[in-house]
């Protein structure tokens, strides 16, 4: 029996977490971390730095110092973060089945709400987001730049070395520069493709937002494979940015409205599949049931949406192949984009379709699970450690021997494209869907070579 007499204990009330009650990292997947090291060795910043709290188990940890409020919300805590690429490379590796990808999306969230950035990071992050979700802002951004490109303006400015008074950022994105047609910023696609041979599928196509501009080319040529293959495609008008990089870089709610308005624009089309050309993109659209969870008006429907999402290689690979193939006599290097293979599990399905293509040989490259450095925004937000991804990944592709890269999204086409310019090395790079579209429509190697060069 406690002695009435004795004086109180008073014990210390805990220090508040640095987070918010909304949607904070859940301390039940912070505990499921059992710090094994499996994620170490796939983890590109621990592979460039070996620093502990640049690993995916360095960062669960300082997750869970800030929910406990042990740290606070300092720059150096927020910069670990900041760091991570958000490849998802840990998710794979992992034996215990940490959910990362939910964590850091959840920190980030929290970081951006709570968290003032400088006025030169938050410039630079309002102009990102202003212009790349935006289609109509980014074609009106590529043709100032056509026109720095065909009068010769980049190559003076590259030589003359005036880039090295621009800031590291700025430098970064002037280097991703991809070369830019008036042709491709005409491009337009039709908003209805018929099936061939009678139809198969009823598929709706998502555009993408860099993948519509800087490269068109990949959509119209997953238009024509998907209706080869007998599906009818189905472009909705309406729809716009998914919302990937917003949700990546912790804007929840511009990247949940977004979600929105795209569910809202495919449910009108009436479409069996959604098919997705862009990693990044697919990773975001599947995951729209999780993130609309707690919305009372699209929890349901969000689910719906993503159990129609797929990967035009998942739906190629699931297809009785129908459109005859001619040769390639070409060997590829297929690169795994991170949001592919680690955070949609998707993996052997473009290499499965890529060997419909007769005498085309499909190499591996080394370290096949690290990040080329591309990562959404990273490659913009932090280009010193994305250059360094980006040149060993250029590395590993050279040292295959292939006669051109493969990939299966826009930013690891730009990112690699860039890192070959450095190297000062003309390997074409391609869509996964490029190749499989020249070989329907029998192009020859020697001209699809000849074009990817031209596009350097």
């Amino acid at each position: 029996m406690p002695d009435p007499d004795a004086p109180e204990t008073v014990l210390a009330s805990p220090a508040p977490s640095v987070f918010d009650d909304h949607n904070a990292p859940a301390q039940k997947l912070i505990d499921e971390c059992v710090h094994c090291g499996f994620c170490l060795p796939t983890c590109p910043t621990y592979a460039l730095w070996h620093e502990e709290m640049d690993s995916p188990r360095g960062r669960i940890y300082l997750m869970k110092l800030g929910s406990e409020g042990k740290v606070s919300m300092t720059s150096t805590f927020v910069s670990h973060f900041d760091h991570c690429l958000g490849c998802m490379a840990c998710v794979t590796a992992c034996p215990s089945g940490v959910q990362y990808d939910k964590l850091i999306e959840a920190t980030r969230a929290q970081i951006e709400r709570h968290y003032p950035r400088s006025f030169g990071a938050r410039l630079q992050r309002r102009m990102i987001f202003a212009i790349f979700p935006h289609p109509g802002r980014l074609r009106l951004l590529l043709g100032p730049i056509w026109l720095y490109q065909r009068l010769g303006l980049q190559w003076l400015v590259r030589r003359s070395g005036l880039l090295n008074l621009l800031p590291p950022t700025l430098r970064g994105m002037e280097a991703l520069l991809p070369s830019v047609s008036l042709r491709a910023l005409r491009a337009r696609m039709p908003s209805h493709m018929v099936a061939q041979g009678g139809t198969r599928r009823r598929v709706g196509l998502l555009q993408g937002c860099v993948q519509r501009v800087m490269f068109p080319g990949v959509n119209g040529a997953t238009a024509r494979v998907l209706a080869a293959e007998g599906c009818e495609v189905f472009i909705p008008r309406g729809q716009g940015c998914c919302g990937a990089l917003m949700i990546h870089a912790g804007l929840e709610e511009q990247a949940l409205a977004l979600a929105r308005r795209l569910i809202d624009a495919f449910e009108r089309a009436e479409v069996d599949t959604i098919v997705i050309n862009a990693a990044g993109c697919g990773s975001n659209v599947k995951d729209y049931g999780y993130l609309l969870r707690d919305d009372p008006a699209y929890a349901e429907r969000a689910k719906a949406f993503s159990a129609k999402c797929k990967d035009i290689s998942e739906v190629l690979a699931e297809l009785e192949p129908r459109a005859p193939r001619h040769p390639l006599p070409l060997r590829v290097a297929y690169h795994d984009a991170c949001h592919l293979q680690h955070a949609q599990r998707v993996q052997a399905q473009p290499r499965k379709v890529l060997k419909t293509i007769p005498q085309l040989q499909v190499l591996e490259i080394p370290d096949s699970a690290i990040c080329c450095g591309s990562a959404g925004i990273y490659n913009l937000i932090e280009p010193g450690p994305a250059q360094e991804l980006g040149d060993r990944k250029v590395l590993n592709c050279l040292a295959t021997g292939a006669d051109l890269v493969v990939s299966s999204n826009p930013g690891c086409l730009l990112q690699i494209t860039a890192g070959l310019k450095r190297a000062a090395r003309t390997l074409p790079v391609f869509h996964m869907v490029e190749l499989l579209d020249a070989s329907i429509r029998g192009t020859p190697a020697s001209s699809l070579l000849r074009n990817g060069a031209a596009r350097h």
